[in-house]
């Protein structure tokens, strides 16, 4: 077993799973775990043919969708109780740059945590106008509102050096849906561990449909509000 592990979660991304595989299947070092929420496009079929040949490639299948935020809970799950130092969280449909992921591992070496921010310097960003300008707008109204010295609250390419976040309990994280990528930026930051960024070269997906729902966009600022009053 790797010191590190990769995770992600699928639902209907059979169009770009085998070409995320094939880049992060040549990453030295590491494990891989996706959660499969029983895709209808066989994502999953596509995984376990992987898995043959890739003894480093994990695959936890849910009978239904069951969202974002517990997938996540169980990748950090696995990662702590399989005693991984590093843990990296990416999205599957190419949107984040798998070839990222060493620089990930690397700044991990002597930091607790980093995200991936399409908003700092230097960063890069193909979003189409208007859900660029909704996402830009979100993250600034969140930095604002929860004063957190960070550009980036909701992209889920995320590094934690889990030996380093010694009192970090993702589980501790209650929102649901997109909301929770927000939640655990402020849990990290209450804890007092620095929210460090690089920026990110993100790409619009080319292949599939995004999951997003229109009405998470509602949730996020109601529970961002509720975390502000400490209700959360």
């Amino acid at each position: 077993m790797n010191k590190n592990l990769v995770f992600t979660a699928t639902y209907n991304e059979v169009d770009n799973i085998s070409k995320f595989l094939d880049i992060v299947l040549k990453i030295p070092n590491i494990d891989i775990l996706i959660v499969d929420d029983n895709s209808p496009d066989k994502t999953g079929d596509v995984i376990k043919e992987y898995q043959i040949k890739n003894k480093n490639l994990f695959l936890v299948s849910r009978e239904g969708k069951e969202g974002l935020d517990s997938a996540h809970k169980i990748g950090f799950n696995f990662a702590k109780e399989k005693n991984y130092e590093k843990l990296i969280t990416i999205d599957a449909d190419l949107s984040h740059d798998p070839q990222m992921i060493p620089q990930f591992l690397k700044t991990l070496d002597d930091k607790p945590f980093v995200i991936g921010s399409r908003y700092m310097a230097g960063a890069t960003n193909d979003m189409k106008l208007f859900r660029y300008t909704l996402s830009y707008v979100g993250n600034k109204v969140i930095k604002f509102v929860l004063n957190i010295d960070s550009d980036e609250f909701t992209s889920s390419f995320r590094g934690f050096a889990l030996r380093k976040l010694e009192n970090f309990d993702i589980n501790d994280v209650k929102t649901k849906g997109y909301s929770f990528f927000m939640a655990t930026i402020y849990l990290i930051n209450k804890l007092d561990y620095k929210i460090n960024q690089i920026p990110l070269q993100f790409k619009d997906r080319k292949e599939g449909v995004s999951k997003i729902p229109k009405i998470e966009i509602f949730r996020t600022l109601k529970n961002l509000f509720l975390i502000k009053i400490n209700k959360l």
